[in-house]
């Protein structure tokens, strides 16, 4: 929902006008830690609002599948929250290779993965279970 709300679980920041599941939203227990969050940045929120932009949600594994890709051909291990970005570059380019679109995919890599050397593991190992975007109750922001 566009609306004003608490950028804290705890009611005490100014409220923001931005797409929010409410500040008492309880998340998901997935490897994206910086994911976890009830709203959305509110340019964010506007420019989606707006339509300029959309969200896209994918499945653990696929995610931590694209951030195997990204660290063996790029020598970084990425953060969970940066390897949601890499998956939607990667099946972006892919798109553009089969049309043959020519195309400039720009992301940003907001942080490394060294402190998520276990959910790595876990995925490696197939250990890593594999929360669905559909396991959740999510709005869809759409004019």
């Amino acid at each position: 929902k566009y609306t004003y709300d608490f950028g804290d679980t705890a009611g005490v920041t100014p409220l923001l006008k931005m797409l929010t599941l409410g500040k008492d939203y309880r998340t998901p227990p997935i490897h994206a830690g910086g994911l976890r969050y009830h709203g959305m940045a509110p340019i964010i929120s506007w420019l989606i609002v707006k339509g300029y932009m959309r969200s896209v949600a994918y499945a653990q594994r696929e995610v931590f599948e694209a951030a195997n890709i990204f660290a063996r051909t790029e020598g970084i291990i990425p953060a969970p929250e940066t390897a949601h970005g890499i998956k939607y570059v990667i099946d972006e380019a892919r798109r553009c290779k089969q049309s043959g679109e020519r195309k400039t995919i720009v992301f940003n890599a907001s942080g490394h993965g060294l402190l998520d050397l276990s959910a790595y593991q876990a995925y490696l190992s197939g250990q890593m279970e594999n929360w669905e975007p559909t396991q959740f109750n999510y709005p869809n922001y759409t004019n």
